[in-house]
């Protein structure tokens, strides 16, 4: 395993936030290999013996994961400097330490998964399970819109619909997996579509490159885990069905990757 800065091991092994483990450091209650540790670019890896006020520092094994329906005018973050609404606002505060798979930015809404591994984070962020959103957009969807939604489409400049300090310019578009539409009007149009990535403002560069703004986005459900009834605003936890279907997915990707690298 690569090092790994001693805050963000602490924080994915724990319920400290790396904030929290950072003044942890800094007071002289973190030991390495039987040495107190106050530098914060300290690196390690599981080799190590991390001990937190004489505590023994395990790999987390267990993990724990939650579907949030995040409410528009929330941000996925766990502090803005313009003082704005984050979701960590309204979620308990016992969930303060666990992290967001990716994101939907401050003016959508919907289901957003969130877990106290960050190896479960990270599988899921980096995966290809499905995403199904509605999507409502200011004008009419096109003959040339669905002809990209069902081939893919590659922009070398993606700025529109992005957001205006985004670096990202060019983007590369799968066909979607499924679309359907729902309302067709030269004013709005709603859309159903199921797509398997989750780039920077994908659907919003999408459509903002056939100059129609998307004014309306909502994550319905990711993978075998849906929405449902949850009410915006609030939280729950997964069921036992959804978690087999997880673990069978992680097993699978899990292989699938070895095979690869094999």
């Amino acid at each position: 395993m690569e090092p790994t800065r001693l805050n963000k091991m602490i924080s994915h092994n724990t319920r400290h936030s790396r904030r929290e483990a950072d003044k942890l450091i800094q007071d002289g209650l973190v030991s390495v290999d039987g040495e107190v540790v106050t530098d914060l670019s300290t690196k390690v890896t599981y080799a190590n013996k991390i001990k937190i006020k004489d505590r023994t520092l395990y790999k987390k094994t267990k993990y724990t994961v939650i579907v949030y329906n995040k409410q528009k005018g929330e941000l996925v973050s766990k502090k803005d400097d313009r003082g704005r609404k984050t979701i960590y606002d309204t979620l308990p505060s016992h969930f303060s330490h666990f992290m967001s798979v990716g994101r939907l930015d401050f003016t959508s809404e919907g289901l957003i998964l969130l877990s106290d591994a960050a190896d479960i984070v990270s599988a899921l962020m980096h995966g290809d399970l499905e995403r199904v959103y509605y999507v409502k957009i200011k004008g009419k969807v096109t003959q040339q819109m669905e002809i990209a939604m069902k081939e893919g489409l590659y922009l070398q400049d993606a700025s529109k619909g992005g957001h205006e300090m985004s670096r990202v310019r060019s983007m590369e578009f799968a066909p979607f997996l499924n679309y359907r539409v729902i309302k067709n009007t030269p004013t709005y149009s709603t859309l159903k579509v199921t797509i398997n990535e989750g780039k920077n403002r994908e659907l919003r560069r999408f459509f903002g490159y056939f100059d129609c703004e998307v004014v309306g986005l909502k994550r319905v459900s990711y993978g075998k885990i849906d929405l449902d009834m949850l009410k915006p605003g609030k939280h729950r936890f997964l069921t036992n069905t959804e978690y087999d279907a997880l673990r069978d997915y992680l097993a699978y990707s899990k292989k699938e990757k070895k095979e690869v690298e094999g």
